[in-house]
Order: C-alpha cells, then structure tokens, then sequence
C-alpha cells in the first residue's frame, strides 16, 4: 500500500468551505504527507495557492507557490495574520474551487503573518505584492470566507451563470448520492 495522498478539489458550495479551520496539534509524518499532496494538487490544477478545506479537509494548512519553482514554496500551518498594511489594491483572483470565475478583489498590499511550518518552527514576517494578496485568500479559506463573499455586486452579476452552475452540479451530486444510499 502507498505512503502518498491524492487530492481533489473540493467545489463551491461544498459546507466544508465555510466551516472554520480547526488547528494542527501534531506535526508529523501524516501532515507532512497532506502538504506534499496539497502541493501535487495545487500544481496540477495550475494554481498558486490552496487552503486545506480545498481538498476536503478542515485543518489549518495552507500553502503557496507564486512561481511554480519548488524552491518558492512556502508552507503556512495555524497561521494567523497579524497585521495589514499598505494601500488597498484591486487585483483579478480566481480560485480553484471556483473553476473558470474571475473576480477584482480588493486587499491590502502587505500582511504580516504568524505561522509555523511543517516541522513546527515558527514563522513570522511580512509579505507584500503577489504573495501577500494569494495567502489573505487562502487565509480566508480557513475563515470558512469565500471568493464569492468578496465579489462585487458587479462582478456577482458577471458570474451568476457560472456561480448557479456550481451549485446546480453540488445538487445532482447529493441527489445522485441520495439515490444510491
């Protein structure tokens, strides 16, 4: 039998994506193998980042890659942002568990964060740019908040087809689970 994980992508409006994140206690070999699949899967799906209720699982893990050269990666487990600063900007984000929808979301340019890693070392520093924008939306992921909740009315509007098509697949999905269970 295998040591590895396999992820897949949890959809919006899937329940586990709103519930808060419960914290990691043990840094051990299992987490470190649910990092390493949440890497595979977040480079799979060609994204920059992913928050652990993103595969199915309601634990405090996030992690990041802005480039896609393994040596950027940066893994985020119990993070808590501890400051915002700088101006707020307007960026383009899509999500993974929002195939296909863009949205202009708002965020500060900075945040410092305090976190650990994988081997439960502490982390603290302050990212910017790119980086600072990818871990408030993973953060937000562990918040249980949604790219959806951060869209403007306008950007709502743009999406609706594609937001109703996600649910309308959620429902055929537990309707087809009900039938066979």
């Amino acid at each position: 039998m295998s040591d590895e994980l396999h992820f897949d992508l949890t959809l919006y409006p899937e329940p586990i994506l709103r519930k808060r994140a419960e914290p990691i206690s043990a840094f051990d070999s299992a987490l470190k193998r649910t990092v390493v699949a949440m890497y595979e899967r977040m480079f799979e799906s060609k994204g920059v980042g992913l928050a652990a209720p993103q595969v199915g699982l309601k634990q405090r893990i996030l992690v990041v890659n802005p480039t896609g050269d393994r040596k950027d990666d940066l893994t985020l487990v119990n993070p808590t942002i501890s400051a915002k600063a700088g101006d707020d900007t307007l960026f383009e984000e899509g999500c993974l568990s929002f195939p296909g929808i863009y949205a202009e979301i708002k965020r500060p340019e900075r945040c410092t964060v305090v976190a650990f890693d994988v081997d439960g070392n502490r982390i603290e520093k302050e990212f910017d740019g790119f980086v600072a924008r990818i871990i408030q939306h993973e953060f937000d992921h562990l918040e249980g908040v949604l790219l959806v909740d951060r869209m403007s009315p306008t950007d709502k509007l743009k999406n609706r087809g594609a937001l109703e098509e996600l649910v309308e697949r959620y429902q055929r999905r537990l309707r087809k689970s009900a039938a066979q269970g």
